[in-house]
């Protein structure tokens, strides 16, 4: 029943800035707190977030029926290719409940950054997660900087903006 109305209100939100997530408890994380650690499933091999020490992490849970993250991927795919040499790690993390919707979806929208699975959604309840799509952006000490809610054509700039300095401090 829940998967039926994240689908329907997903489908509803399609062209909305956020697609709206129901889920249980979970507890909003400020900037300057140590990013919770985890180990997911990817589609190359296990995502540990403590891997990543020492680079600056964009981290990004959708869902293959949020349109806004179907909208994002580009974006963070060319982020992720201008970026990396210099130390930036593109995560997506996807919260469908099962792995066959996500591989569809990125069946026809290629991702050129880091994939993970969380289909028991318990990685989204630690990092309070209210929406999707909504990224984190972690600096190389592993500490948050910055959260965002939501995904448009305007955000692309100040995103950008924020990643850019992560890279430039601290290195």
């Amino acid at each position: 029943m829940v998967n039926s109305f994240r689908k329907k209100l997903g489908t509803l939100l399609i062209g909305g800035l956020v697609c709206v997530s129901v889920s249980g408890t979970s507890y909003a994380l400020e900037a300057g707190s140590k990013a919770p650690d985890f180990t997911l499933p990817g589609t190359q091999a296990p995502v540990i977030l403590s891997n990543t020490a020492g680079s600056v992490v964009y981290l990004d849970f959708w869902a293959s029926w949020c349109g806004p993250c179907r909208q994002s991927f580009p974006w963070m795919n060319s982020m992720q290719e201008k970026y990396r040499a210099q130390g930036l790690k593109v995560i997506g993390v996807n919260l469908d409940a099962k792995n066959e919707d996500a591989k569809k979806f990125l069946a026809q929208n290629q991702a050129k950054f880091t994939v993970a699975f969380d289909t028991k959604g318990l990685t989204p309840k630690t990092f309070g997660v209210k929406g999707m799509p909504t990224s984190f952006l972690i600096g190389r000490d592993g500490k948050i900087i910055a959260q965002h809610l939501g995904f448009k054509e305007a955000d692309r700039e100040g995103l950008e903006k924020q990643i850019k300095a992560a890279l430039e401090a601290n290195k």
